[in-house]
């Protein structure tokens, strides 16, 4: 049975439900002890003083901001205290906006929200205004000693929580400097059109389960093969092989023309759903070909006399 690890009330307008706070996520690191490889000892770490091994206790050590190398500002634990947020039980709703227009950028750690014994009514009652709605209410609230921004969203009659990033938290693309080009090169309109095409080839509905954490399972099988006491022979790595194609047209012909050799048309582990028909690509001088106008002109002519 899951536990609840907060509760408090969400608050809006002259609304109060109370609620229940589930973690949404399961971790599933492996965890891994440090050890002495000569008598598999196991590796204690000491809080020591820079410079010396003499081991500092804990009640004596400060939180402290670095002005510059070697430069500190010490805080003691009640400067730390006075300003810690108020401890409250309530998710402060302060706005409602369209979900859509949440970059994912800014989601943080996801939750679960429940209620409370007896509030039952007014949970479904929000779950199945907002869900309706489309809205996410962006709200404040205390968790674990500090202040969280969060999005409450409904799906299926379930309310989730994501604690979010602040807005100066989040690195806008202008501070990277070098990394991103001043300049945005020049694309092709034929070189874009095949882009999309080999996209559309590759696109389905996003299923979670389809995505495995394959390094942990490849991690389990090494931990239980050495356990048996099998000899493990680690593979050679295997140079990098040149791409063939030698610009992009050639890439992303070769690209959708492999997509079509594994069924990338429905025909794969992992079938696409069907899409809306794309629209026919036009040739160099912009004109679609003639078959599909021919196409275009039998299937208007088979309307019109089903009209009749």
């Amino acid at each position: 049975m899951a536990r609840a690890i907060w509760s408090g009330t969400i608050s809006f307008g002259l609304l109060n439900v109370p609620v229940r706070l589930f973690s949404a996520v399961a971790r599933r690191n492996i965890a891994l002890r440090e050890i002495r490889e000569s008598d598999s000892s196991r590796i204690k770490h000491k809080r020591v003083a820079e410079g010396t091994d003499e081991e500092v206790p804990y009640e004596n050590i400060v939180k402290a901001y670095e002005l510059t190398p070697g430069q500190y500002v010490p805080l003691s634990k009640d400067e730390m205290s006075a300003l810690a947020p108020e401890k409250t039980r309530a998710i402060d709703v302060q706005d409602f906006v369209d979900i859509e227009e949440i970059d994912p950028m800014y989601f943080d750690s996801p939750y679960y929200l429940g209620p409370a014994d007896g509030a039952e009514k007014a949970y479904s009652l929000l779950a199945a205004a907002m869900e309706s709605s489309g809205k996410a209410a962006i709200s404040r609230f205390v968790f674990r000693n500090k202040e969280h921004l969060a999005a409450i969203r409904a799906s299926d009659g379930v309310l989730t929580l994501t604690t979010m990033r602040f807005h100066d938290e989040v690195v806008p693309p202008s501070e990277l400097d070098d990394a991103l080009p001043d300049k945005k090169p020049k694309v092709a309109k034929r070189e874009q059109q095949m882009a999309e095409q080999l996209i559309d080839s590759l696109s389905t509905e996003f299923e979670p389960d389809a995505y495995k954490d394959e390094y942990r399972e490849q991690l389990l099988a090494l931990i239980e093969q050495k356990a048996e006491g099998k000899e493990i022979v680690a593979p050679e790595a295997e140079a990098p092989k040149a791409t063939k194609a030698p610009d992009l047209m050639a890439a992303l012909e070769e690209s959708i023309a492999a997509v079509k050799e594994k069924g990338g048309s429905g025909d794969g582990a992992k079938a696409a759903k069907p899409k809306k028909a794309a629209k026919s690509p036009k040739s160099k001088t912009g004109k679609s070909s003639s078959k599909s106008k021919s196409k275009s002109k039998s299937s208007s002519r088979s309307k019109a006399k089903a009209s009749k």
